[in-house]
């Protein structure tokens, strides 16, 4: 039996998941936390990506190839003694919102988005690299490469590193990443399959140039950028129990496009995560540039795109709400389905982190409509989860709108098991629901390229499903939130 492992640096942890090459079927896997906070020294990364691998044995003598997908838009920086610099920025860190806005008064939304597929955004790197600049000035002429989180795994797993820390030590030239982390950069263009060097300058005020690329040899090192299937090198044998073994590397990717893998995901599907933010991304056959800067046009990791929308309120505003009424995740559902589609009329804004999409980092959650009838605890827990939906609803027709068909939708994350989540998903959007099993579906993508880059052929894999419901479209619960939320002032 040949086996693989994926690999999914998250914010929160990582996760190692070892499978076999022909099914699929998880043998074995681990797990290790990763520190709080929005400023993180990647060492700690490194560390909780050993303790993992030691846990799930996922250097064992057995696994053939390996693969990392990790948080995107993560900032690296290292040094030409290969140290990283300065702790590393996290796709959360909001501090460089004002280095978007610049960026923005300088060249224009349309041309941003004409050269990167993407209106810039505090997540993204870019937008860190520029507020380093302007924030911290002498850090700049040290910086001699920029990474994001899974390339300086990957890095480190080959056996490169800090000087005299590292088996080969701080050889940056051979950082690699793939398409669709390198997407989210900001100042990589998913058209063209190349980084925008101009921009990048622009970013920093510094000249950069691709790994192995041409070009001053002074200037900053970006990572190569390899296709779905490439291979990336292989682990150190310092890492293994014989030095005759051989793991085969792939070349990683961002976390969503990982995910879209381990769903198995194809042109015309679209999927929903409920995490604690939520996000709705399709795979397309076309790059996409959206000038309204509502849809990033991201690359996935499989050779297509990835276009993507991303809110702050998902999970979080069900666990609110319940909390608000004093029940459980079961109790909640059970009061949710109690009330009929459009909760008599209430309507729950659900901004309590202000929100991403649309843009209102300020706002609050309200509800609306609420009279002495309408006032039951059912209407208002059946109006969070229309709430939160219609969100992720007017997120799907930012992507339909940028040009994707979709045929049906893949519901994932913690929300998308409670069965008033689902019955209420299949009436406010106007597709199929499939809702998967539970899974790291991250790390399982991660373990689909692994194999991918072993055998040559991307593996089909099934995925177990636990529910599929036909399309049950209600239009009065999205008529009705339009209504409230068009009556707001922000």
């Amino acid at each position: 039996m040949a086996l693989v492992a994926g690999v999914d640096s998250s914010t929160q942890s990582c996760k190692v998941v070892v499978v076999d090459t022909l099914t699929g079927a998880e043998m074995r896997s681990g797990r290790a936390l990763h520190p709080e906070g929005t400023e993180v020294d990647p060492d700690a990364w490194w560390q909780a990506l050993l303790s993992a691998l030691s846990d799930a044995d996922g250097l064992g003598d057995d696994v053939d190839a390996l693969s990392i997908a990790g948080q995107q838009h993560g900032m690296v920086l290292l040094g030409r003694d290969g140290r990283v610099l300065r702790d590393a920025l996290l796709w959360n860190d909001t501090r460089s919102a004002g280095a978007a806005r610049d960026l923005i008064a300088e060249l224009g939304l349309d041309e941003l988005v004409a050269r990167t597929g993407s209106a810039p955004v505090a997540s993204f790197t870019g937008t860190k690299v520029r507020w380093v600049r302007d924030a911290e000035p002498d850090v700049v002429p040290a910086i001699a490469a920029v990474a994001l989180p899974h390339d300086w795994l990957t890095w480190r797993l080959r056996g490169f590193g800090p000087e005299g820390e590292s088996p080969l030590g701080p050889v940056l030239e051979e950082l690699v990443t793939d398409r669709s982390d390198a997407s989210g950069t900001a100042y990589w263009n998913p058209a063209t399959n190349a980084y925008d060097l101009a921009l990048f300058e622009q970013m920093l005020g510094r000249p950069a140039r691709e790994a192995h690329g041409e070009g001053d040899q002074a200037a900053v090192v970006l990572p190569r950028v390899l296709q779905a299937d490439a291979e990336a090198g292989t682990v150190d044998s310092s890492f293994l129990a014989s030095a005759d073994r051989r793991i085969v590397l792939g070349p990683g990717a961002g976390d969503n496009a990982g995910a879209a893998l381990g769903l198995g995901a194809e042109e015309g599907d679209v999927v929903v995560s409920l995490g604690t933010s939520g996000t709705v991304f399709a795979v397309a056959a076309e790059a996409v540039a959206d000038r309204s800067g509502t849809v990033a046009g991201f690359a996935d990791a499989s050779g297509l795109f990835l276009p993507l929308v991303a809110t702050l309120n998902a999970a979080r505003v069900l666990s609110s709400v319940a909390g608000i009424l004093g029940v459980d995740h079961d109790g909640f559902a059970e009061l949710a389905l109690e009330a009929a589609p459009g909760s008599a009329g209430v309507v729950l804004v659900p901004y309590f982190e202000g929100e991403r999409t649309p843009n209102l980092p300020t706002a609050k959650a309200s509800f609306h409509n609420l009279s002495i009838a309408s006032a039951t605890r059912a209407n208002m827990a059946r109006a969070a989860i229309e709430g939160m939906l219609c969100g992720l609803a007017d997120a799907l027709d930012a992507v339909r709108a940028a040009g994707v068909e979709p045929r049906h939708l893949l519901l994932i994350g913690g929300a998308a098991q409670n069965t008033a989540v689902q019955e209420v998903a299949a009436q406010v959007f106007d597709l199929p629901v499939r809702i998967p099993a539970p899974g790291e579906y991250v790390a399982q993508g991660a373990a689909v390229q692994a194999a991918w880059t072993l055998t040559g052929s991307r593996p089909q894999w099934t995925v177990e499903t636990v529910e599929d419901r036909a399309a049950d479209h209600q239009p009065v619960i999205r008529r009705q939130y339009g209504a409230a939320v068009g009556s707001l002032t922000f």
